[in-house]
């Protein structure tokens, strides 16, 4: 695959993900299998009943399958609806890759180079697919499983001959992954942990849809999205965000794929992340 391409083709990459990168090939699908209930626990009366009658009320009648994950440190809360359904990644699995990388650097004690630095920020804030092979090439799947491993996120394959767009994730893994971008942990440093938010709180106004929907003001948003079209499954659109304020600090994530448009999956992501905000601001 040639990867000279034009300005303008470079433009509608950062637009659409990375669908660029994908071939179409089919996907295995899914055992049929009883609908799963949302669930949830928390420590505060009456907030698990609420959340999960709320969010139930907001996926009901949309279409294609949908993952949802919620924790929020504050009250103890978490919220799951197919923890370990595994969805293509397309452009989420870049915080992973920067995770990736600075978790390596710290292993090696140095601090990213200017052009790693350029293209981190490139991967993360306006979702670069070139920047992503590039640092994905880079790490190698030694790396990158070695991160996995650490990291716990032991449901995540990794995208097989360079097309990390076919990562394989879950939202389990991903709440793991923003558990240590929001915590002091051993895994990635306080530093790292700065700079992967301090990026997904840059994103690009065009992409700040998603689970930042409806979060109430003063509330620090970071967020990756990533959406990417193919022959099976229609749409994926999938949005992770971490949250910090009004006495919360929580983090959600929710993965779909089988949306007829990328706008209906983005659809189905913001009504989801409304009711989690409304009912977690009023807890």
């Amino acid at each position: 695959m040639t990867h000279r391409i034009s300005r303008r083709a470079r433009v509608l990459g950062a637009s659409i993900g990375a669908g660029m990168l994908i071939p179409l090939v089919a996907a295995a699908t899914p055992a049929a299998a009883a609908t799963p209930q949302v669930s949830c626990t928390s420590a505060k009366a009456g907030l698990a009943a609420k959340l999960q009658r709320d969010i139930t009320a907001a996926l009901a009648n949309r279409t294609g399958t949908i993952a949802v994950g919620l924790y929020d440190r504050s009250t103890k809360t978490n919220c799951s609806l197919r923890s370990s359904t595994a969805y293509d990644s397309a452009s989420v699995v870049k915080v992973t890759v920067l995770a990736t990388l600075l978790w390596d650097a710290k292993k090696h004690n140095r601090y990213l180079t200017q052009r790693e630095a350029d293209l981190a920020k490139a991967m993360i804030t306006k979702s670069d697919n070139a920047s992503t092979s590039t640092l994905w090439r880079q790490l190698g799947l030694t790396k990158i499983k070695g991160f996995l491993t650490a990291a716990g996120m032991t449901q995540t394959k990794p995208g097989a001959d360079g097309y990390w767009g076919l990562t394989q994730i879950t939202v389990r893994d991903e709440q793991k992954l923003l558990a240590l971008t929001t915590a002091k942990n051993s895994v990635l440093s306080d530093n790292a942990r700065a700079y992967i938010l301090k990026l997904m709180g840059q994103v690009v106004s065009s992409q700040r849809w998603g689970t930042p929907a409806g979060a109430p003001a003063g509330v620090a948003v970071h967020v990756k999205n990533g959406w990417l079209s193919r022959a099976t499954h229609g749409w994926r659109v999938h949005s992770v965000g971490t949250f910090k304020g009004g006495g919360h600090d929580y983090t959600i994530t929710v993965l779909t794929h089988g949306n007829s448009t990328m706008q209906y999956g983005i659809n189905t992501i913001q009504a989801v992340a409304k009711v989690i905000h409304k009912d977690l601001a009023a807890s």
